[in-house]
């Protein structure tokens, strides 16, 4: 089970992403993992926000369509208690300038057990989690 994050979408979509190779290829490897993805409504909002202002707001809104149409995709949403420890997280890896969004992550990923991440930022492995 695999959580996707933010610079994970963003590097699939835009071809200008230094990622965009590693993003493809990595992509194309969970399509063919039986099973459900993860992600969250944070992410998504982060992800649909940069891909609009990136590329265009149709762009941006096609892909949603996309998403959130996906049987595979489980799109957690974080309750307060999930929140509050992203708040907890967000003060203790403030000296790494860690978002909000990345901590509410950590948070979501730790309530339902998961361990790989699929992200192209370092922060994920200081909360001790395993890149995909």
């Amino acid at each position: 089970m695999i959580f996707i994050d933010t610079s994970a979408f963003i590097a699939r979509y835009i071809e200008k992403d230094l990622y965009h190779a590693i993003a493809l290829e990595k992509w194309g490897k969970i399509a063919k993992i039986n099973g459900k993805i993860f992600t969250s409504n944070f992410v998504l909002d982060e992800m649909f926000t940069l891909l609009a202002r990136k590329v265009s707001y149709q762009f941006a809104a096609e892909k949603a369509d996309f998403i959130y149409s996906s049987h595979r995709l489980v799109i957690l949403r974080p309750t307060l208690t999930d929140e509050l420890l992203a708040v907890r997280l967000f003060k203790k890896y403030a000296d790494q300038k860690v978002s909000f969004t990345d901590c509410v992550t950590f948070s979501l990923m730790r309530q339902q057990h998961l361990k790989k991440i699929f992200a192209f930022d370092r922060h994920f492995s200081l909360a001790g989690f395993v890149y995909y």
